[in-house]
């Protein structure tokens, strides 16, 4: 596999990770172990596929070897996790967060089209069962804005509010009364959405989904990073297969008793 279409995937591959297993450390773990099985050559990449699709297939024939990183992440989940089929959830992140077709997370998975699409639709019921919440999003272009405002909405959350800068984004946290945040990095005014999300990180415990058409300024492998990222323009099934899993992941965390130390940022997760 040429070396310039792994390190063009490695930041959404190390993204899928993390979101399949629900932390950083974990995830990164086994995209590490993939690349040096690639490397030794005890994983092969098929060249009649999409070097993009044979990464990915080689990332879950690693998984798939490593039971123990599925058995730790199933632990500490909450019973609306544990209710969702494993292989539903994976199906459902391959295809709306990674934007695979069915036919190429069938190739992935090395299972059939028609247990894809089964798989898919178990996630959606188990989704569409799971608890609403109130949203703060931080976004300083009203038509995405209002896009994300509608898309939440139909998902039975609903919003507390729209900052359009970090000043504003701070304001409307105070309140509190709100689940979820879903935050730009650029704002209007010249500020960080990072840096509202930081501040408000430092006061309140929730799960955050960075918007962005800028990913490669949080993905740098240079400071914890956020669990869960999507890249501007979006898709409508991306955003809502996203929001499901920060609060499954989140719940899931939070009743386990995790940590909430260290660098704000890595509390994304």
């Amino acid at each position: 596999m040429p070396q310039t279409t792994v390190v063009k995937q490695l930041p959404f591959l190390r993204r899928y990770a993390r979101a399949l297993v629900g932390a950083q450390s974990a995830g990164d773990r086994l995209v590490q172990d993939t690349l040096e099985a690639l490397l030794e050559g005890t994983v092969t990449v098929d060249p009649q596929i999409s070097p993009r699709v044979g990464l990915y297939r080689a990332f879950h024939e690693i998984w798939r070897r490593r039971p123990g990183d599925g058995a730790k992440a199933t632990a500490v989940a909450d019973r609306r996790l544990q209710a969702m089929n494993l292989s539903a959830r994976v199906a459902l992140l391959l295809t709306a967060m990674e934007g695979f077709s069915y036919a190429e997370t069938a190739t992935i998975l090395s299972t059939t089209i028609d247990d894809v699409e089964a798989q898919v639709a178990a996630a959606q019921q188990e989704i569409d069962r799971q608890i609403a919440t109130r949203v703060l999003i931080i976004e300083d272009e009203w038509l995405i804005a209002l896009d994300l405002k509608t898309l939440v909405s139909e998902l039975g959350h609903e919003v507390v509010g729209i900052a359009p800068t970090h000043a504003k984004a701070v304001e409307l946290a105070r309140g509190g009364d709100f689940g979820l945040v879903l935050a730009d990095i650029q704002l209007a005014d010249g500020s960080s959405g990072i840096d509202a999300v930081t501040d408000i990180l430092g006061s309140f415990n929730v799960p955050v989904i960075f918007i962005t058409a800028f990913p490669d300024r949080l993905l740098t492998g240079e400071r914890p990073e956020p669990t869960y990222l999507i890249t501007k323009p979006f898709l409508t099934e991306t955003v809502k297969a996203t929001i499901a899993q920060a609060l499954f992941f989140h719940d899931a965390r939070a009743d386990a008793g995790a940590p909430g130390g260290g660098p704000p940022v890595a509390r994304i997760a």
